[in-house]
């Protein structure tokens, strides 16, 4: 079963169990798939790469609203922001370590001879590309950062 067929039956699921939070959180990510199913060049295809780096997208905005909510006093909505964060994780690949992650970026800093941060473009190249779906960009830009500045 794929990324877009298992959403659509967990919403099922949470109409049932009158979850309304899961519910919320599942409807906004089906909205974004049928979005990019239908998007011109889609052919009416999702892959689950495509449908990862959805929620992947979607995950990011939930916790820098969360941010904005917790810096404006807002807790009510930013509770509701990071229990969608909840849900929607369920449905990405497991996120490496930390340790993991600086173990995987320090093998691909070898592989493409990197040696000062002049050389950021090439490993970040690399390791987005080889990382995508186990770690935040961010975290690896920061970890690539602080291995090419010792």
């Amino acid at each position: 079963m794929n990324l877009f067929d298992q959403v659509s039956e967990d919403i099922k699921d949470a109409m049932r169990a009158k979850d309304k939070i899961r519910l919320e959180a599942l409807r906004g990510v089906k909205k974004e798939f049928i979005e990019a199913k239908t998007a011109k060049g889609a052919n009416d295809e999702l892959t689950d790469d495509n449908a990862v780096k959805i929620i992947q997208k979607m995950v990011k905005q939930r916790k820098d609203s969360a941010t904005i909510y917790h810096g404006q006093g807002r807790e009510d909505l930013a509770e509701k922001e990071l229990a969608e964060v909840v849900v929607l994780e369920h449905y990405l690949p497991k996120q490496l370590s930390a340790n993991e992650l600086e173990a995987e970026i320090k093998k691909i800093i070898t592989e493409v001879g990197a040696s000062s941060p002049a050389d950021m473009g090439k490993v970040m190249g690399v390791a987005t590309k080889k990382l995508a779906g186990v770690a935040a960009g961010k975290d690896i830009s920061e970890t690539v950062k602080r291995l090419l500045n010792n």
